[in-house]
């Protein structure tokens, strides 16, 4: 089991940690800031620096076998770590910041299109949702305002947490047409920025919408008869 300290505190940099395992797929610690890839969002990379200040470079991060496992996989070449070694998880902070304020900001596309998600990816420089938007009309400059005014406006982001129940209670919290939010696990993590958009979503964010900083509707694109997908990116 790796304790994921990025749930509790997406600003963490870094923690102290101690190799479980490893192997031919990668390294486990017993706690990390490192997020595995899912919901969209890339998994972290990094550095694991042992005792002696080596540092072993981490190229991406993943979900292991079970849901409580974290894989952290090393460059090629990067040197093995021992079972038992005590490191220092420290991630590329610039990378996952923008990840941060991208993710935060599809919420708020979330809000500012009226349609199912049927998809999405986040990115460091450009992300981008696919609604299932029908003959909506969807332009470019309107929803680039109702974006920059959300994050203008500084709402305050934070997670929240319900139960299994109170989840399959309330199916209309659920934006995302072909990714079901985890159950079985007897509680669910939500996203709420308040008064905006609540929704289930286990990524990191920036603790209020300002933090984002101005963003362009780079364009739209036809996926299909019903599918438009609108592509996203920070101005800086």
């Amino acid at each position: 089991m790796t304790e994921e300290l990025f749930r509790a505190d997406a600003y963490l940099k870094s923690c102290e940690a101690t190799v479980t395992a490893a192997d031919a797929t990668g390294i486990r610690l017993d706690r990390t800031v490192f997020y595995p890839m899912g919901g969209g969002q890339p998994g972290d990379t990094g550095t694991l620096r042992r005792a002696d200040g080596t540092p072993v470079a981490i190229a991406d991060t993943r979900k292991g076998a079970t849901p409580d496992e974290i894989v952290h996989v090393p460059a090629a070449g990067a040197p093995a770590l021992a079972v038992g070694e005590r490191v220092t998880a420290e991630i590329d902070w610039t990378r996952r910041h923008r990840h941060m304020r991208m993710h935060t900001c599809l919420h708020l596309l979330c809000a500012a299109v009226p349609a199912g998600v049927t998809g999405g990816q986040v990115g460091a420089e450009r992300s981008r949702l696919d609604f299932d938007s029908g003959d909506l009309p969807l332009d470019k400059d309107a929803i680039a305002a109702k974006l920059n005014a959300l994050i203008a406006a500084n709402h305050p982001v934070e997670p929240r947490w319900i139960t299994d129940d109170e989840m399959a209670a309330r199916p209309e919290l659920v934006r995302t047409m072909s990714v079901k939010p985890p159950s079985g696990l007897g509680r669910v993590r939500l996203l709420d920025i308040a008064g905006v958009d609540l929704q289930p979503c286990g990524g990191t964010h920036v603790r209020a919408t300002g933090e984002i900083g101005p963003v362009v509707v780079e364009k739209i694109e036809s996926k299909g008869k019903r599918n438009r997908r609108v592509v996203i990116a920070l101005v800086a």
